[in-house]
């Protein structure tokens, strides 16, 4: 590993005194973390806060196996230090997808999770890429396969995942129609380059699609809601359609008519991500290397944003987006 002698011993981290509201995080001093063989030290610039963060903050979703306890699962900064076994060189600007312990001033992430920051980027944008990109590769354009000349539906048009999928679909020729739960939400939503935007509130966002479509259906549904939504998320499929679960926020279970599966040969999956290997994450990143980074090369990619924090503020970062208002990204600055 690279000499640390002149990294400090302590960070300042946020931590969660116990389960509960956005008070529940507090500042707090943690050991500085070391790097293992395949891993790096990042001084961390910047972290994206995240719904997973929420309900690991509510105790509802607790970190995998080994991961820090610390939340946050990305980040943006430079490398400080590097494992024995890592080609990665100590000042380069990356960011980074981890399992756990983004919001801190230094984090460990597994070096093939990295992938370079552009000189001109700006460090807080990299910060909001990660998480949001693993999430919408491996499930809209894999899982889904998404392709050009397809319509997809996201749910969510303006949360982190929903405008990671519009600028990706733009990128890559796919018609997207997002829900959004207010009217501002849906212009915002058609201002990031969502094709067409449902306000779910006041509109059947089933007959919506069909009448968007000409009654012909879309191929791809990515849902983050569960529950009910999910039986008229097929509704909207064309046959061959393919549907894509990747949180339940409304609910974990659901009930549906197998036939309609049956008759339009749908496909349903889904998937989660923190707890995946580091290989399999380390094969998304090369991906998105050799597919995506071109575009974020250029500045032809990049994140929605909504509001930037300190890293000690992080509460009052959590209750902007308990309150649902926020559109966009919400990052933690160090």
């Amino acid at each position: 590993m690279a000499d640390v002698e002149a990294l400090p011993k302590e960070m300042m981290a946020i931590g969660i005194a116990a389960p509960g509201g956005p008070e529940a995080l507090v500042p707090m001093r943690r050991p500085l973390p070391v790097p293992g063989d395949d891993e790096v030290l990042i001084r961390v610039a910047a972290a994206g806060v995240n719904r997973p963060d929420v309900l690991q903050r509510q105790g509802k979703y607790p970190p995998p196996p080994g991961a820090s306890d610390i939340p946050g699962l990305e980040v943006s900064g430079t490398i400080v230090a590097a494992g024995r076994s890592s080609d990665m060189l100590v000042g380069q600007r990356v960011c980074a997808l981890l399992a756990g312990g983004g919001y801190a001033e230094y984090a460990v992430a597994p070096a093939g999770q990295c992938l370079p920051v552009p000189a001109d980027y700006d460090m807080v944008e990299a910060a909001a890429l990660p998480e949001t990109l693993f999430t919408v590769w491996t499930n809209l354009f894999e899982r889904a396969y998404a392709v050009g000349g397809d319509t997809v539906l996201v749910h969510g048009g303006t949360s982190g995942i929903g405008t990671m999928a519009i600028r990706l679909c733009n990128l890559f020729d796919v018609k997207v129609i997002v829900t959004c739960g207010s009217d501002e939400k849906c212009a915002q939503a058609k201002g990031w380059g969502a094709d067409e935007a449902i306000n779910y509130r006041t509109q059947d966002y089933v007959a919506e699609v069909q009448r968007l479509t000409g009654g012909q259906g879309i191929q791809a549904v990515l849902d983050m809601v569960g529950g009910d939504y999910v039986p008229r998320n097929l509704e909207c499929l064309a046959e061959d359609g393919r549907h894509v679960s990747i949180a339940v926020l409304g609910g974990a279970k659901a009930s549906i008519f197998i036939p309609t599966i049956m008759q339009k040969r749908l496909t349903l999956t889904g998937s989660t991500l923190r707890a995946r290997s580091v290989g399999f994450k380390s094969l998304v990143a090369d991906e998105l290397v050799r597919n995506v980074w071109p575009f974020v090369d250029e500045g032809k990619l990049r994140p929605a944003m909504d509001q930037r924090f300190a890293l000690a503020d992080a509460a009052k970062a959590h209750a902007r987006m308990d309150a649902g208002e926020h559109f966009g990204k919400i990052v933690l600055v160090v």
